[in-house]
């Protein structure tokens, strides 16, 4: 395998022509988009050239303190994120939110790290920040999917809610059927994405350590473990951001608040 072509300033200027196609097509078949393309784009250049230089720094740096700081603010941001997307929520979720994001990504790199790929330091810049970074970003869409898909469900049927209740059962069974559905629509994309990873589409962590010169075949071992990472994170994730929501719905004399 060659070793990665590298990409200088040059490089990364002459990838703006792609954008500058798509603002022609968008303005070609008049979409009004160009302005959201320069600023996507803007945006995006900025942010990954700034997150590039801080990981180079914490890289050299080989710190865990360093590197446990910047797995606290990327897990905060996507607990914000996740919060922000859930719509018909009650107040107060965030700290609930971040906890469960944080149980569900200490958990699967916890064993990833020490079980499986057992670098020299646990904390190694190297495996954990670009590990961590996939799991927060799953986990983050399965967060605000199930969540919002519990809480829409709770305040559209609150009547047949209220009718469980009133036969006796308890909340939890009384939104199980909710909560179950929820958590499958959190599950969905990273499902879909194991059944046609390979055969229609390459995912990111196979690409770049193909770009890198990786062998292919132990690439690809990578990436299964990323999956299999994503998919447990993701529903443990989901699990807990609905255990949180529901019981945000209902007070200690197990009545239904709206």
């Amino acid at each position: 395998m060659n070793s990665l072509i590298e990409l200088d300033t040059i490089d990364l200027g002459l990838s703006l022509g792609i954008i500058a196609m798509a603002m022609v097509l968008s303005n070609w078949q008049k979409l009004g988009l160009e302005g959201q393309l320069l600023f996507a784009a803007g945006r995006s250049l900025i942010q990954l050239l700034v997150v590039g230089s801080i990981l180079l720094a914490i890289f050299e740096l080989n710190n865990a303190v360093a590197v446990i700081g910047i797995l606290g603010i990327m897990v905060t941001i996507a607990a914000i994120v996740a919060n922000n997307r859930i719509k018909n929520k009650k107040s107060g979720l965030l700290p609930m939110v971040w906890g469960a994001l944080f149980v569900s990504s200490a958990l699967t790199l916890s064993y990833t790290i020490i079980v499986i790929i057992r670098p020299e330091n646990w904390y190694s810049p190297q495996y954990l920040i670009p590990l961590a970074g996939m799991i927060f970003g799953n986990a983050m869409n399965s967060a605000s999917l199930a969540g919002e898909r519990l809480a829409n469900e709770i305040t559209q049927n609150s009547l047949e809610v209220e009718t469980y209740l009133c036969l006796g059962a308890t909340p939890k069974q009384a939104i199980f059927n909710y909560r179950k559905e929820a958590i499958r629509i959190g599950l969905i994309p990273t499902l879909n994405q194991m059944m046609v990873v390979g055969i229609v589409s390459l995912p990111g962590m196979f690409t770049g350590q193909v770009l890198a010169g990786t062998d292919p075949l132990n690439a690809s071992s990578y990436q299964i473990l990323i999956l299999f990472m994503i998919v447990f994170a993701n529903l443990l994730t989901a699990i807990l951001v609905t255990e949180g929501i529901y019981r945000k719905y209902f007070n200690s004399q197990a009545q239904l608040i709206l």
